[in-house]
């Protein structure tokens, strides 16, 4: 196991827990982690009406000896984004990935989406079914992956007040393999194999980066799906965080090269949550790799808005993602 202990505060997280109390100044998003809950916890996650969640592993999910943790639960947030309430789920044990079909003409572009909580909890709605209601709207199929939490990567502990880094990195685990159910399922999905990309926000930011650059596979292969590749065909990584270590550097656990998935990159320069340089440092390293890389940086829009619509001009950045799909014949 790895710990270092570092002053730049990462993932969706840390500020709050490190701090002891909720980021002060001009960050127009709630971290969805700190916020307290509104209603008393209920039973595991549901998706929405007509749609089935799938377990992505066939038994028990690797790495899992030993590990002990309450029954998964949602809460409802007392705090809001944009005037609204969001889910946070906790304690995923059974990891699944939920398929929403396209809405208009399908496009035969498919994207997994990893949402955020700072490998704490999950923000399922916020950075989750709110995602793919606008993929969906725009003739993507939409893969919402629920993955283990918490500690299930890099992560801040309360107790050490440190950084941890698991010794098995369970949340890529569920990544990897979920790329690779898609793919293996691309003719029953009506999708090409050839354009399933990815897109993270927070937490899930990291995911993004370590799927669209680590395709050794961070398990032990468990039937046929897990012969074909899980590298992202491209990669949208919003608000990420857990890249930045120590001095300002890239995460050394990722090894960025000239096959790592295009990746289109933005965050908020006053994010109080991630620091900006998780965006940057990842640019710096995608360029000097020569991989095609798109970056927006915006003067203000805090932490974790989602989709959700603010008065700061951050909140028009699904234009700029498909504005990019369509420039890399994605759409």
């Amino acid at each position: 196991m790895m710990i270092a202990c570092l002053p730049v505060l990462l993932g969706l997280v840390g500020s709050t827990i490190a701090g002891g109390k909720a980021p002060t100044g001009p960050a127009r998003a709630e971290s969805p982690a700190s916020a307290q809950v509104a209603a008393p916890p209920s039973g595991p996650w549901q998706p929405p009406a007509g749609r089935t969640q799938i377990p992505i592993w066939p038994d028990v999910p690797p790495d899992m000896a030993g590990v002990s943790q309450p029954a998964e639960r949602s809460e409802t947030s007392r705090g809001l984004v944009a005037g609204r309430h969001y889910t946070a789920v906790h304690d995923v044990t059974v990891p699944t990935m939920t398929i929403f079909p396209p809405t208009v003409k399908n496009s035969g572009a498919a994207m997994v989406v990893f949402p955020g909580g700072g490998f704490q909890m999950l923000a399922m709605d916020l950075e989750g079914t709110e995602i793919c209601d606008w993929m969906t709207a725009k003739g993507i199929t939409c893969i919402l992956l629920k993955y283990r939490v918490p500690k299930s990567a890099h992560y801040w502990d309360r107790d050490c007040k440190c950084h941890i880094t698991p010794e098995y990195p369970r949340a890529l685990q569920d990544a990897q393999r979920t790329i690779r159910l898609v793919r293996a399922r691309a003719k029953a999905l009506n999708i090409d194999p050839a354009r399933i990309g990815v897109i993270g926000m927070s937490a899930g930011g990291y995911l993004v980066a370590q799927t669209s650059s680590i395709f050794e596979p961070a398990y032990k292969a468990v039937d046929t799906a897990d012969t074909v590749s899980s590298r992202p065909d491209f990669a949208v990584a919003l608000y990420p965080g857990h890249l930045c270590r120590s001095g300002g550097t890239l995460d050394p656990g990722l090894p960025v090269t000239k096959n790592s998935s295009p990746t289109f990159i933005l965050q908020a320069w006053n994010d109080p949550v991630d620091d900006v340089c998780n965006s940057t440092v990842y640019a710096r390293a995608l360029d000097a790799a020569g991989v095609p890389s798109e970056v927006h940086l915006f003067a203000k829009g805090g932490h974790a808005f989602g989709l959700r619509r603010t008065t700061d001009p951050v909140t028009e950045w699904p234009l700029l993602v498909e504005n990019w799909l369509q420039a890399i014949d994605i759409l």
